[in-house]
């Protein structure tokens, strides 16, 4: 089937009911990228797991989902990595680097959440979700914070020394992870009780980033803000009041207005 170039430079549609037939069979056969949420929901994983995987890993993969009592895109991908993980799929296997190389951004999730799944320390951890955390698709980078978060809040202070590190990363994606992969409340997660109850803990990570260049970045660091206000407003309006003396730039107004949003 012929890739267009109208195809690859499309904008993607907003219902599952508009994604195009042709749209619809080169996601579901991994021959190209969801641009956009409602493509990344409407990508097949049975059918890009038959298309994509090798013969001898399908079965396993096929009945993991199979038996989801919901077969989501966000259940489909760990079930996915956890029986490739069975099966031997590893973060140093060859499998694996094809996988997350692979030019379908949901194929890349599942090896993200290989990595997730994988027993190893937090500090390797972290370095082997890094390139998904830079990845230049949204949904890799989600699922990227999401397949670690469990551990990021078990090695809390470890996991916060490390990212601090990231917050000066020359790409955005990786510095936004560092926010984003660590927001008390966050999205589709657990909440991180330590930091809902405790915020400064994310101060390291918090303070080079409040007049970052990137409006990807500070709507990460607000939000994280934010997250904290709901438990600690006393905390993040001081924090907001310093910021707004210490950094009087455009880029700090923007998320300081955007922090204090519920309060």
């Amino acid at each position: 089937m012929e890739i267009t170039p109208e195809i690859l430079n499309r904008k993607g549609v907003t219902k599952l009911s508009l994604v195009s037939d042709e749209v619809k069979s080169l996601l579901d056969k991994g021959l190209i990228a969801s641009v956009n949420l409602t493509e990344w929901l409407a990508t097949d994983h049975k059918a890009l797991i038959r298309n994509v995987l090798p013969q001898e890993y399908q079965k396993a993969c096929l009945d993991d989902i199979n038996e989801l009592k919901q077969s989501t895109a966000m259940k489909n991908i760990p079930a996915v990595a956890e029986a490739l993980f069975r099966l031997g799929v590893h973060s140093k296997s060859d499998l694996f680097d094809r996988l997350s190389k692979h030019t379908s951004d949901s194929v890349r999730c599942w090896a993200s959440y290989v990595v997730g799944i994988e027993n190893m320390a937090i500090p390797d951890r972290l370095k082997a979700i890094k390139p998904f955390a830079a990845d230049d698709n949204f949904g890799v980078r989600e699922i990227a914070w999401m397949a670690v978060r469990a551990d990021i809040t078990t090695n809390l202070d470890e996991s916060i020394s490390i990212l601090s590190t990231w917050t000066s990363d020359a790409d955005t994606n990786v510095r936004r992870f560092a926010s984003e992969a660590t927001r008390p409340r966050g999205v589709w997660c657990k909440h991180i009780d330590e930091l809902k109850n405790n915020p400064a803990k994310g101060l390291t990570i918090l303070e080079p980033l409040k007049s970052d260049k990137e409006k990807y970045v500070r709507d990460s660091v607000a939000n994280w803000l934010n997250d904290a206000s709901k438990t600690q407003p006393v905390f993040v309006k001081d924090l907001c009041d310093k910021w707004s003396k210490e950094s009087e730039t455009k880029e700090t107004a923007y998320i300081v207005k955007k922090a204090l949003r519920s309060l």
